[in-house]
């Protein structure tokens, strides 16, 4: 950081004392450095502490001292922006906490923001990262421009922010050129950021995501796109400290960094745009011509001497220079952009050309065109797969032999890793904690493309929920794309709570698919649905732990490949109530695990994957297999819990959607009473009523999975369990009325409706019966409505 320009510190600090929260009113420790990055409004880290407490981190914005431009360097807007987006929207932005209009503070208005910890990129190139983090990155920056700009100016008080038409106009007249008329910027008038570069963006310190957007100095409403033509000028023009070179697309693409083309799609999908190919050559000049002129006025601000870049502002000429010549050199390109977006049709064709329904390429629940691609390839995968092999598969699960692997089991699971559909439910911030623990702090060692399928690709759980929803349309493919109960909710287990040894024994295993696990919690002589009324024990005794009790219900404890439980016990049963269970790893093959019985679900015993009763008799396992510590269990179990019944949820979609399939190709099918069943109207009737239902269990596991992702397991258990009690329900209702069509033949095994049917009516008491979650939705809507009295 560059050395602060001189102003006084006392002043500053008794007006921080009297005008920002939790500010130390007397602070024994002062410290101001100014950002070297950026050249327009000087920002500094400030720095203060008082004895004894823990110094905290401010960030201070100002305008520029001496004589400055008409409307230029206004912080004031700055801040009314950054306080509008913070307090009513989720576009990632630093919390403002006061602005001074006072100029005998510090010599000029500033504002004050909290401190982001996080990573800046300045190299748009990402040099020393990973593909996959490459990927996920410039990923997530079209998310967040895409963000930005479905922001309703109106509805959070910026609606007089600026002018909304001939954006374009404006600015080329604010910068002293006319108007190029051919421009159409009618539709895409909305919120502008207009300096929206990877480097005005933190990540968090591990997790490729975005916590802030920064530098809004030069944000109006406006036309979207030139936002959207000045993030990608690096892929075309690299602007160095010194000089303008080759972009991207002629030195060379890093690694995992899409194309110009690629990252663009991303975009247009996530913001529900069109494709701009008419107009992209028009955006990217204006783009090159405006960056000209920034670059312009930051030199003639260091020739005056308040510039605040310092030394390195004196090379803005050349780059100012360069600019111009590139928005030249681009305009003569005969081609910039090809005609449509890479993939060479809409995300809503490539819905289509599959036979799914449609998915949402705009709105709330919008899908960036490489998730509907994946999600496309399962269903591909599974049409050709998978549901040509369900009939050999029940047949060897109903064999003698049924406690075995079917040799095309693990045949497809190879087939499904080389075509990327491997642990798709992954979410991003389990991965990178993996990573780091892994990795020995560094999230950058994984740099092939077989490490970074094996945590995942990167979504969210609403984006995983489209893929794990055609899942469920089959009892068999989850597992074949390692992304079945109760594996997992185990992995999730590992990747969130276990310690390095831990994970590389177990954890790395489960996720390549070499081994499976079982989840050893529910208990028969007492009501398990009360975790706090669990008896099993779990002894300290030396180094290690002895297990007693009796469990059953522990899915996939048959499975031939199972090399793990992790068990849930009590290790101390006077500690309050809930600090008494723990959980704790245990290989099955231990002295003394006795798998007493397989048990069945109406009939099915779900081999070879199974369902069992296990005495655990003075089982001794090393005290390092306990996760987290004593004590812990409750609290692992519930953040287990969440994301779990959610993919329950989501899969339950799917068999519904299997079920709607199947009933309405059997009444186009058969003739009942003169006509076909499909012409009944008791049939269309209850047919438009299953519709119904399953649209809105759709809807909301959605909203229960955006929640998730935006505010946690704890904060969304409300609506989590509103999807837990629905989605059941609702597929019990649509099978059921997918067996009664078939007749005699739906309650036999020559369908899959029975099996799915099953599973739903399982699913109302597995993961919580539905009392406990309408207990849950209950209290809930009691604090909601006693908090309005």
């Amino acid at each position: 950081m560059a050395s602060a320009q001189p102003f006084s510190h006392e002043s500053l600090i008794r007006y921080c004392s009297s005008n920002v929260s939790d500010f130390p009113p007397s602070p024994t420790h002062f410290n101001l450095s100014q950002f070297g990055h950026g050249q327009s409004n000087p920002t500094y880290l400030m720095e203060v502490g008082s004895n004894g407490s823990t110094v905290k981190k401010y960030v201070l914005r100002k305008k520029p001292p001496g004589k400055l431009l008409a409307s230029a360097h206004a912080v004031e807007r700055e801040f009314l922006v950054l306080q509008a987006i913070g307090n009513n929207t989720k576009v990632p932005v630093p919390k403002v906490l006061c602005l001074c209009n006072d100029p005998t503070v510090i010599g000029t208005a500033f504002y004050i923001m909290e401190y982001l910890e996080g990573r800046i990129f300045f190299d748009p190139k990402l040099p020393g990262l990973s593909a996959g983090s490459r990927r996920a990155i410039y990923r997530e920056t079209a998310k967040t421009l895409a963000s930005l700009h479905s922001v309703n100016v109106d509805s959070i008080g910026l609606g007089n922010y600026g002018r909304r038409n001939d954006y374009c106009k404006r600015q080329i007249e604010r910068w002293g050129q006319q108007y190029v008329s051919s421009t159409n910027e009618g539709a895409t008038a909305g919120l502008v950021h207009g300096d929206f570069r990877i480097d005005n963006l933190v990540f968090h310190p591990t997790e490729d995501r975005v916590i802030g957007v920064l530098d809004w100095e030069l944000s109006t409403l406006g036309n979207q796109m030139c936002d959207v033509a000045y993030i990608l000028m690096s892929y075309i023009k690299d602007v160095g400290p010194v000089k303008v070179q080759e972009g991207m697309e002629r030195s060379g693409l890093p690694a995992g960094i899409p194309s110009l083309p690629e990252f663009l799609a991303e975009y247009c999908s996530l913001a529900g745009r069109k494709w701009p190919v008419a107009e992209w050559k028009f955006y990217v000049a204006f783009s090159f011509f405006r960056g000209a002129s920034i670059y312009a006025g930051v030199y003639n601000r260091w020739v005056k001497g308040n510039a605040s870049g310092g030394e390195r502002a004196r090379h803005t000429e050349v780059l100012a220079n360069g600019l111009i010549d590139a928005a030249w050199e681009f305009i003569e390109r005969k081609f910039v952009l090809p005609e449509r977006p890479p993939s060479g049709v809409t995300a809503k064709e490539l819905v289509k050309h599959n036979d799914t329904q449609d998915l949402p390429n705009e709105g709330r629940f919008a899908l960036r065109q490489e998730v509907i691609v994946l999600r496309n390839k399962i269903v591909k995968f599974i049409e050709e797969h998978v549901y040509p092999l369900e009939e050999e598969f029940a047949k060897l699960a109903h064999s003698e032999a049924r406690w075995t692997i079917h040799p095309a089991e693990e045949k497809l699971k190879e087939l499904a890793k080389k075509e990327g559909l491997w642990n798709l439910w992954i979410p991003v911030d389990s991965a990178a904690r993996a990573k780091k623990i892994l990795f020995d702090g560094s999230i950058n060692n994984l740099s092939t493309d077989s490490n970074d399928l094996l945590l995942g690709a990167g979504l969210t759980n609403l984006e995983y929920g489209y893929l794990c929803e055609f899942m469920g349309r089959s009892v068999w493919a989850p597992q074949i794309f390692n992304c079945g109960a109760p594996d997992t909710g185990n992995m999730e287990v590992l990747l969130r709570n276990g310690n390095k040894e831990q994970m590389l024994k177990w954890l790395i295993p489960l996720l390549e698919g070499k081994i499976r696990s079982g989840f050893a919690m529910t208990e028969p002589q007492i009501a398990s649905s009360d975790a706090t009324n669990i008896e099993c024990s779990i002894k300290r005794q030396g180094d290690s732990y002895i297990i007693n009790g009796t469990k059953w219900w522990t899915s996939g404890a048959m499975d031939p490949r199972c090399k793990i439980l992790i068990l849930m016990g009590k290790t101390d049963f006077n500690a309050p109530r809930h600090k008494q269970q723990s959980m704790i790893l245990v290989d099955p093959q231990t002295p003394g695990v006795h798998i007493k019985r397989a048990l069945t679900v109406f009939g099915f015993d779900d081999a070879p994957h199974g369902h069992a009763e296990i005495v655990f008799e003075n089982v001794r396992v090393p005290a390092t297999n306990i996760l987290m510590g004593e004590g812990r269990g409750f609290e692992i179990a519930q953040a287990r819990l969440g994301p779990g019944r959610l993919h329950h949820c989501m899969r339950l979609i799917g068999a519904a959607e299997r079920g709607m399939q199947l009933m309405a190709h059997r009444a186009l099918s058969r003739k009942a009473f003169g006509k076909m069943i499909a012409q009944h109207g008791s049939f269309i009737s209850d047919l438009a009523k299953c519709r119904v239902e399953l649209e809105k269990t759709r809807l909301l596991v959605l909203e229960a999975a955006d929640q998730l992702d935006r505010y946690g397991n704890k904060k969304a258990r409300g609506i989590i369990a509103m999807a837990k009690v629905a989605a059941p329900q609702m597929g019990l209702m649509v099978l059921d009325m997918a067996i009664q069509v078939h007749g005699a033949a739906g309650v036999s095994s020559d369908t899959v409706l029975s099996h799915l049917w099953a599973t739903a009516r399982t699913l109302r008491i597995a993961d919580g019966p539905d009392e406990v979650h309408l207990g849950t939705i209950g209290k809930l809507e009691l604090e909601i409505q006693r908090a309005k009295l």
